[in-house]
């Protein structure tokens, strides 16, 4: 469905996306990079289990949370891709630790 618009060699980076590994474009957001790679859906909804993408890619819809390097709640599109990245599914509402 998304593919790369110029033919032209570019650096990419190894990413590993639910234990698969792709190379991506540097340089793009883990957003891009998700659906470039044709995942199905980047979480599911807390309350009703909804599966959910990235949809504004700008940071204000929140659609696009993933467990990135094993931290829950990132913004996927705000994320850049980096060189053997760990990027996971988020199941519903991530636990947050409380500060003592």
């Amino acid at each position: 469905m998304f593919r790369l618009l110029e033919d032209t060699a570019v650096d990419t980076v190894t990413v590993r996306i639910e234990g698969r590994e792709y190379d991506v474009p540097a340089g793009i957001s883990v957003a891009a990079a998700v659906l470039l790679c044709a995942v199905r859906k980047v979480r599911d909804t807390p309350v009703s289990g909804a599966p959910r993408l990235p949809y504004c890619m700008m940071g204000v819809c929140f659609d696009c949370l993933m467990c990135i390097d094993g931290a829950p709640n990132q913004q996927a599109c705000q994320v850049e891709v980096a060189q053997n990245m760990t990027i996971e599914y988020q199941q519903g509402a991530a636990e947050l630790q409380q500060r003592e």
